[in-house]
């Protein structure tokens, strides 16, 4: 007996055990089903793109360039290959997209669909070579005047030479026409909801992500063509207001017709959170305010207006530094909307009572939305609701994209299942994205933080940036080159290209570590290293003088280096493709060190200006690689400035 009982504690802590896997298992199925889901979704459209785009292109036997500059070779591929497959193997089902790859040391691109359809042949019983497939593909392949020649080798490696003569002629549009997305015919209403500061706190470096991919991301999306809103969904609503007018009655008189500035009201905001927590009694006079306010007290609204107009001066301040264009709808803006859509969800049934509170699940949710507080408040869950419910039914939204920091991702995970089952939301008409992404870290790796161990303030950090280009170009001796006028836009570029270059760089769900003698570094993956190198490549060209006038020759692609840097460029379309898919800006970083590097092997190998040694008179131009000069400046120029980086003349 005692020995039994003395099993029995083990037992219940092998149980607890059991319980805390089960548990575990079980987060990681319906994330893992989130996932799929996602997947699935994202599928469903790549493969309609793909059957589109494949019917257009199944007879096509030319790449026509007259309506854009954007050809996207690596899905022209694709689609050649898919056709050529499924002309080979019509029995053959899920075959998916063939895998075409660029940069094989053997040709341009190459096809190493073969081993796959070897494998799906195998599962029908037939056994045939690698090497036999490939060829078979090979020969129902359909003409087009992209590829130059293709050849199987080794196991069934099928390599691609692209025409020299088409991609010189690609080239050439983009030099008379700069670059030129080809017409969407049916844009999407794209919302980007990004940086949402709230009222009466200053931005801080917890916003700096949020609004430099947000705004990347739209300016991506409207490169491309698409109908973008961008929304900042700022906190200005809400107790913390009643809580700040409360305070203000007591410590600022004046509080009706000036607004103290942002920092003391940044204060008072702490001031007033605590005797919110401490004093019952200023708990009451805050819940009265709210009230008021909320009852459009023409005092309390006033005071709140001011309050709000004096967070709204700085947050631009910040915008404009930063060049981001953004649309304030704040929660106030949903108020009216948030009462109705509490009333639509209680009257459909979809919420119930939990302690005093309204909640609502959805079937797919472990946790519920809080759409009513115990005491008849309205929490971010409600907030979110309308706001989603007023952007697909008012807005138009077709895709509407949240961009926050990777903690949010359950939250907004449990919106869109609630909306999904509620009716709000269609996920077969409207796409909703989280986009979500890491934190910032300071050298020490921890959350980046002052000294002091308070929150690095936005406005600090520019100003900081400033300095350290400014010194770092007075120290290269800029400063005895440039204008004052030309130093000015040298360093303001140098120092918020870099602050956003260092953040976009990174896979955007990573933490990364913030260093501003990293990212001020003029060698390596920096945004220095791209200024630099456009510069360069402007330099080039402005020192031409009358030179210019003779630049009518074809682009020369006949070095292996002028190749190289031809085929780099023409690979934008396809990372802008991608960026569309998974939102992340680190390709286009990528993308853009690559032509950099490679305009620097150009360069190194190939002469564009040969001068006269004694006279530095310029005696040969050579005119084929100048235009290669000014049409890699489009591209770098076209992709700094969709990652939101101003480009200068001269550094």
């Amino acid at each position: 007996m005692d020995a039994i009982l003395d099993t029995i504690p083990q037992l219940i802590k092998d149980i607890e055990q059991l319980e805390d896997l089960k548990e575990e298992k079980e987060n990681e199925r319906q994330a893992l089903e989130t996932q799929n889901q996602k997947l699935r979704y994202r599928l469903k459209f790549l493969k309609e793109a793909v059957t589109k785009e494949s019917n257009e292109k199944s007879n096509m036997d030319s790449v026509n360039i007259e309506d854009h500059s954007l050809i996207n070779l690596h899905s022209i591929l694709i689609s050649l290959f898919s056709n050529a497959i499924k002309k080979a193997y019509p029995t053959l089902e899920d075959i998916g997209q063939p895998a075409v790859s660029a940069g094989s040391k053997f040709a341009d691109y190459q096809c190493n669909a073969s081993m796959q359809i070897c494998k799906l042949l195998k599962a029908k019983g037939e056994n045939v070579s690698p090497n036999a497939v490939a060829k078979k593909v090979v020969e129902c392949l359909g003409q087009c005047d992209i590829i130059e020649k293709v050849d199987v080798s080794g196991p069934g490696f099928i390599n691609i030479w692209l025409s020299r003569n088409k991609l010189r002629e690609i080239l050439q549009y983009v030099l008379e026409n700069k670059l030129k997305p080809k017409p969407l015919t049916n844009p999407q209403r794209v919302i980007i909801d990004f940086s949402s500061p709230n009222v009466a706190k200053e931005m801080h470096v917890g916003h700096l992500r949020s609004t430099i991919i947000g705004d990347s991301l739209s300016r991506v999306f409207e490169f491309i063509g698409h109908d973008v809103l961008r929304l900042n969904h700022i906190g200005d609503w809400g107790t913390q207001f009643g809580m700040l007018i409360a305070l203000l009655q007591d410590k600022f008189p004046d509080y009706k017709t000036v607004s103290p500035p942002i920092n003391d009201l940044q204060e008072f905001y702490k001031q007033s959170k605590v005797l919110f927590d401490s004093d019952s009694e200023f708990k009451k006079r805050a819940y009265d305010c709210v009230v008021k306010l909320q009852s459009m007290s023409p005092d309390h609204v006033q005071a709140w207006k001011l309050i709000c107009d004096v967070s709204r001066e700085e947050f631009q301040k910040i915008y404009k530094r930063l060049n981001i264009n953004i649309i304030e709808r704040g929660e106030s803006f949903y108020q009216s909307r948030m009462e109705n859509v509490v009333k639509e969800l209680e009257n459909k049934g979809f919420l119930e009572n939990d302690d005093g509170r309204k909640i609502m699940w959805s079937p797919e949710s472990s946790i519920p939305l809080t759409i009513v507080k115990s005491d008849g408040g309205f929490t971010y869950d409600t907030s979110d609701m309308a706001a989603l419910k007023q952007r697909i039914e008012e807005e138009k939204a077709d895709r509407i994209i949240y961009v926050t920091d990777s903690g949010q991702s359950v939250h907004f995970e449990t919106l869109k299942k609630c909306a999904i089952h509620c009716g709000i939301l269609d996920p077969s008409k409207v796409l909703m994205d989280f986009v979500g992404f890491g934190v910032v870290l300071g050298e020490d790796k921890k959350k980046f933080k002052t000294r002091s161990g308070d929150t690095v303030r936005l406005v600090g950090l520019l100003d900081e940036g400033v300095k350290r280009a400014r010194d770092k170009l007075v120290e290269k001796g800029r400063d005895k080159v440039l204008t004052d006028e030309e130093l000015e836009l040298a360093e303001t570029a140098v120092a918020y290209g870099c602050i956003k270059y260092a953040d976009l760089c990174h896979n955007r769900s990573h933490d990364y570590i913030f260093s501003f003698d990293k990212m001020l570094e003029d060698k390596g993956n920096t945004a220095v290293y791209l200024l630099y190198a456009l510069t360069r490549i402007r330099s080039i060209i402005n020192n031409l003088g009358t030179h210019t006038q003779d630049l009518n020759e074809p682009i020369s692609l006949d070095h292996e280096k002028e190749w190289k840097l031809a085929k780099t460029l023409l690979r934008f379309s396809e990372v802008l493709s991608k960026i569309t898919e998974d939102f992340c800006l680190h390709h286009l970083c990528e993308y853009l060190y690559d032509v950099a590097t490679t305009f620097n092997e150009f360069y190194d190998n190939c002469y564009c200006i040969e001068k006269n040694s004694q006279t530095g008179e310029i005696e040969k131009v050579y005119t084929g690689r100048i235009l290669l000069c000014k049409i890699t400046a489009e591209y770098m120029n076209t992709g700094l400035t969709l990652l939101g980086i101003n480009t200068v003349s001269r550094m």
